[in-house]
């Protein structure tokens, strides 16, 4: 991401602050995708907690004898484990991107072995497509809708203007139209270089490198209108999530009988 926009977290949400006033804060683009309902997590967390049983249960079962809650945290953590590991893969990989499409040498010794076949497919990208970068890492801000997102490249291809993500998880999931159409749509790059804001510029539309290990390919992604409505949807309930919510029950204007909170059981 570029270095000209600070963000911060809070709630497990990233902020984005406005480089012109630091009381302004807006929320960020996968932040706001995130509020998406994603069922699936819940068995595939469930999965993998299995399968960590599994694989490796002459460790739990070991640890579970000595450490039952040890354990317990062990298997239950698995997911997130699974998931860092991903995505520190995932910024490794969009780190050597950058470089490569800025035209950096690449020294092959330099490059840890988990991304080299990575490193060595986004080079036969940048020979086979021949991208023409534009932008590259930088941070679109949406003044009408009030959120900010870091892009991976704005490049003409074939003639044609278009935003890029560059995507290493096991596949292209419809999430990343919701993305690219924020990107698209914004009012505004705020460039990392100077601080300064220049128009998102007018795009043919959005496409995902997706690169993995054993190849690569180069997709497009519909990210119109329609699904920059949805995207706006979710913008919607990021504050009902946020905030919205906090003020819609009000205090009991009548009551009657022994009924007790959770709270109030316990005390007692």
């Amino acid at each position: 991401m570029g270095d000209g926009v600070q963000t911060l977290k809070r709630g497990g949400s990233r902020f984005y602050i406005d480089p012109n006033d630091a009381h302004i804060k807006v929320p960020g683009v996968t932040s706001v995708c995130g509020m998406a309902p994603k069922d699936f997590l819940t068995y595939w967390n469930a999965k993998l907690v299995a399968e960590t049983a599994v694989e490796h249960r002459d460790t739990v079962l070991k640890l579970a004898e000595r450490d039952p809650a040890g354990a317990v945290d062990y298997l239950k953590g698995a997911p997130r484990r699974y998931t860092k590991a991903a995505s520190d893969l995932g910024s490794a990989a969009h780190d050597m991107f950058e470089r490569q499409a800025r035209g950096d040498v690449i020294n092959p010794r330099h490059v840890h072995a988990d991304i080299k076949p990575h490193v060595q497919w986004f080079d036969e990208f940048l020979q086979e497509v021949q991208p023409e970068f534009l932008h590259l890492e930088e941070t679109v801000w949406s003044d009408d809708h009030q959120y900010a997102g870091s892009f991976d490249a704005i490049a003409k291809v074939d003639g044609e203007v278009v935003i890029i993500d560059w995507k290493t998880s096991k596949a292209v999931y419809d999430s990343v139209a919701l993305q690219l159409s924020a990107y698209r749509y914004a009012n505004r790059i705020v460039l990392a270089e100077t601080g300064g804001s220049v128009d998102v510029p007018a795009l043919a539309g959005g496409a995902v490198l997706h690169v993995r290990p054993e190849g690569w390919q180069f997709v497009p992604v519909e990210c119109g209108p329609e699904v920059f409505r949805a995207f706006l949807a979710l913008r919607e309930v990021f504050d009902w999530e946020r905030e919205g919510k906090k003020h819609v029950v009000g205090r009991a204007i009548a009551k009657g009988g022994e009924a007790q909170t959770g709270t109030q059981r316990r005390a007692a």
